[in-house]
């Protein structure tokens, strides 16, 4: 009896799918979906620590295949580092160093115990 009713139930869903399929058939519409988005972004940021003594930023943005940025940080002898850049396609990526200020070197000093 409980083959019979198995048996049953899955000939009633068999014919159920194949009704709700059959309706579907005359408003199945093919969908084109793009996946490409045109990449577009832009972000900045800025850290100033004392007591870590980290100071840095950074901006940058992208339209398409163009990235444009500029990004600054202060360097353990004093200087600070300034670094623009630019990547394309074309011309790959490009960045231009610039340093500002005067290293300075800490002698370290040296306790002599006697």
């Amino acid at each position: 009896m409980f083959t019979k009713i198995i048996f049953v139930a899955a000939v009633i869903a068999l014919v159920s799918a194949q009704d709700s399929h059959k309706k579907h058939e005359g408003h199945h519409e093919e969908q084109h979906v793009d996946y490409y988005a045109h990449p577009k972004y832009e972000f900045a940021y800025e850290i100033k620590d004392p007591h870590t003594h980290d100071f840095k930023q950074q901006h940058e943005h992208r339209d398409g295949d163009v990235v444009k940025g500029e990004y600054s940080l202060h360097q353990p002898d004093g200087t600070v580092r300034i670094v623009k850049y630019h990547a394309d396609k074309k011309s790959g990526f490009n960045a231009d160093v610039k340093y500002e200020g005067h290293a300075k070197h800490i002698v370290p000093e040296h306790h002599h115990h006697h």
